[in-house]
């Protein structure tokens, strides 16, 4: 009799096509994907720099972040704002964000813009407006932008809070947004050597996906780009940790919340390796969605929390898992802290169900079709894959190595980082609540 759970089965029979991937470098050490698929008139242009805020010593936080506002205030051939005013009229949309790990801008466009969104990216990399003017009202935005998310709203500053409490290497705790000292300290040439050395052909990777013609776009890819010149690359960083959270325990007075709450923090492997993949998945389990484990006993079932939260931040290096409440006025913290742990504790005892794998691989493989739908989202998960691993074929693999993880490997993965007291706390209060 065959002992297979009907999981496996239906799994084993899924298979994706393979997405079309065609990848080479140019003189100057840009890379570039192509990813070819006509099935609508869209292209995407992902261009992902090899720079975040783990690049930022002491004294320079922020500078990563800065940048993703400086890139939009003008070039050689583009005035201040004109990037945004020429993709909008050609129907396309655009934006930019900055991470621990790297710089990213992206456009989608109607297919015959292609050259458009190409020149406009070549441009700002050869010859970005780094002027006093840009720098002062740049700086001032992104001040704004920390009033506005971070320091002003309730609850706004826990996470960069908790990654001081999880990690001890300054690389991986200091927060994207920076410090606005350190801002205010920065001058035009701060700015241009920044942008010198991270902003260059050779640091970055360059990936069109949609529909165009290979050649057509592989000639437009080398007349825009081809005579930037390279820069010497970065000197190697190291965001080396121990196995140890930085702090165990914190209690923060925010003068915003309504509500008391609180944040828990592991330190977990680097993103893909076997150990980070099972606990990509157990989060899932644990957190993510209405049938979660502790969104079904926390709020459905005790109806303990106002909001319930929880995060698998995937890094090239030490990475980490927060789970987070916001409890109900009435509610005890430390036992809702208690449901959370014994959630862990029972799937590092037993492992995940057949119905919760079972549930686990349906959410993976519609995931997985929605992604490979929008031009934007397969440019944007090949770029990290080509950045990130050096493999941009990843994401034929992806699905498959996901769902070939076994209960046992979440189990044994969930026992190791999590059912651990190698965790950091942290206690949210109201003003005058200690």
């Amino acid at each position: 009799m065959d002992n297979c759970p009907n999981y496996l089965h239906m799994t084993e029979s899924f298979k994706l096509a393979p997405l079309e991937i065609e990848e080479f470098s140019l003189q100057n050490g840009l890379r570039v994907i192509l990813n070819r698929d006509m099935a609508v008139p869209v292209v995407a242009i992902a261009v992902y720099y090899d720079v975040g805020s783990r690049n930022e010593p002491p004294g320079k936080t922020g500078f990563a972040h800065l940048f993703e506002h400086m890139m939009f205030q003008g070039s050689a051939n583009v005035p201040k704002a004109g990037h945004f005013q020429y993709i909008m009229k050609a129907g396309g949309t655009m934006n930019g964000t900055t991470s621990s790990e790297r710089t990213n801008y992206f456009e989608a466009l109607p297919a015959n813009q292609l050259p458009l969104g190409l020149w406009l990216e070549s441009d700002r990399m050869r010859s970005l407006a780094v002027t006093q003017e840009n720098l002062d009202n740049q700086r001032e935005a992104v001040k704004e932008e920390k009033r506005l998310r971070y320091d002003n709203q309730p609850y706004g500053q826990i996470f960069d809070l908790i990654n001081q409490m999880i990690y001890k290497n300054f690389a991986n705790s200091h927060s994207t947004i920076g410090s606005m000292e350190d801002l205010d300290d920065a001058s035009v040439e701060d700015v241009k050597d920044f942008f010198q050395t991270y902003y260059a052909p050779n640091n970055a990777v360059l990936v069109i996906s949609g529909a165009f013609e290979t050649d057509t776009a592989k000639q437009l890819v080398e007349t825009y780009f081809g005579d930037i010149p390279a820069q010497p690359l970065p000197k190697e960083l190291d965001v080396t940790e121990p196995d140890e959270v930085a702090d165990n325990y914190r209690e923060w007075e925010d003068k915003l919340a309504p509500f008391p709450a609180f944040l828990v923090g592991w330190k977990i492997p680097k993103r893909r390796t076997p150990e980070s993949n099972a606990l990509y998945l157990a989060g899932k389990l644990l957190y993510d969605g209405d049938s979660s484990r502790l969104y079904q006993r926390l709020v459905k079932g005790e109806e303990s929390v106002i909001q319930l939260f929880g995060f698998t931040d995937e890094r090239r290096g030490p990475s980490s898992i927060f789970i987070g409440a916001i409890p109900k006025p009435d509610k005890d913290l430390s036992r809702i802290r208690e449901t959370i742990m014994h959630e862990i504790r029972d799937i590092a005892s037993v492992g995940p169900t057949p119905e919760e794998m079972q549930k686990l691989h349906n959410q993976l493989i519609n995931d997985a079709v929605r992604m490979r739908q929008s031009s934007m989202s397969r440019a944007q998960q090949i770029a990290e894959f080509a950045l990130f691993d050096g493999d941009p074929s990843l994401i034929n693999r992806e699905l498959d190595e996901l769902l070939s993880v076994t209960p046992d490997a979440i189990r044994a993965a969930v026992d190791k980082f999590l059912n651990t007291e190698n965790r950091a706390l942290l206690d949210i209060v109201p003003a005058g609540v200690g």
